[in-house]
């Protein structure tokens, strides 16, 4: 076992492992000074010293520099105002040599060793020419970082569809994997309109339901099912109710009447699905999907 802190260095972001060294005291909450491959920083204590297990630490392991004093937290204020400016600064530079990217942020190492300007484009951007600009006006390192939508929502934040903060600028720290089976197993529309984030990608919270509704789904027939139900009738199941366990059928009665009822699931039987049953797709839904896949660059069809 090893002792380590958790430390972050912006809202939501991936949390890193450092050795607290010789400050025993550091809790959670508390401002630190550590080196790390972009240089020194300044992070916010997100989870106090604790014991890991040495392997599941990336060795070797830097060790705290200090605990941020009231000039380093002034300093980190002061940056925060510089890159206010900065970012004003290259967005006229942009403009002076008509590239075709939008900038996203503007971010000071904590030394000032280096600037980085995030950006978005459809493309590549040669960019060598901005690069010359801005080191001659900052007299510094200038990193220039193409970035994706999904990592632009999670800078800016916004609103949801739902009313609430995005999820991946309030409390993901990393992207989870979303396909459009999830959206499927939800009994979601697929219009890409309905299951896409404001940043144009699927949205994230569709992972978080996944394995409850999986589990639901496990339990009921699939429309198109033929059920037996506990009147004896037998039955072409037409809809279900995920949350509520429950299944529409078209029976068939005497005469060769047919009929819509709607029974518990407990009361039907039938073959059940596994977890991992495919989910179906129609035409009309692939189509709908086309869209998404385009924008997505990458096909979310297998359930892989």
């Amino acid at each position: 076992m090893t002792k380590v802190i958790g430390v972050r260095f912006r809202r939501a972001g991936k949390i890193y492992f450092f050795a607290p060294g010789k400050y025993t005291d550091i809790s959670e909450g508390d401002h630190v000074i550590v080196e790390t491959a972009r240089g020194v920083e300044y992070g916010n204590v997100v989870l106090g010293i604790r014991d890991v297990e040495y392997e599941k630490v990336i060795q070797p392991l830097k060790a705290v520099i200090r605990v941020a004093t009231p000039e380093d937290d002034a300093r980190e204020a002061k940056n925060r105002e510089k890159e206010k400016e900065a970012f004003k600064i290259c967005l006229e530079k942009i403009a002076k040599h008509k590239l075709a990217m939008k900038l996203i942020k503007v971010e000071y190492t904590f030394d000032n060793n280096k600037i980085l300007f995030y950006f978005t484009a459809d493309g590549r951007i040669d960019f060598r020419e901005l690069v010359k600009d801005l080191a001659s006006v900052f007299k510094t390192r200038i990193e220039l970082r193409q970035i994706g939508v999904r990592d632009e929502a999670k800078i800016r934040g916004g609103i949801g569809a739902c009313g609430r903060p995005l999820c991946c600028a309030t409390y993901m720290p990393e992207f989870i994997p979303v396909s459009i089976k999830m959206a499927k197993e939800q009994n979601l529309s697929l219009n890409p309109t309905k299951i896409s984030g404001v940043c144009g990608r699927l949205m994230c919270c569709l992972k978080n339901e996944e394995e409850a509704y999986e589990d639901l789904n496990s339990r009921l027939p699939a429309v198109g099912d033929f059920v037996t139900t506990s009147d004896k009738l037998k039955g072409e199941v037409t809809s279900v109710n995920v949350l509520r366990q429950r299944v529409k059928v078209t029976v068939t009665l005497d005469g060769d009447e047919k009929e819509i009822r709607e029974y518990p699931v407990s009361e039907l039987k039938f073959k059940l699905r596994r977890k991992n049953d495919k989910v179906q797709i129609n035409d009309k839904e692939l189509k709908e999907l086309e869209e998404l896949e385009r924008k997505e660059g990458q096909s979310h069809i297998t359930d892989e």
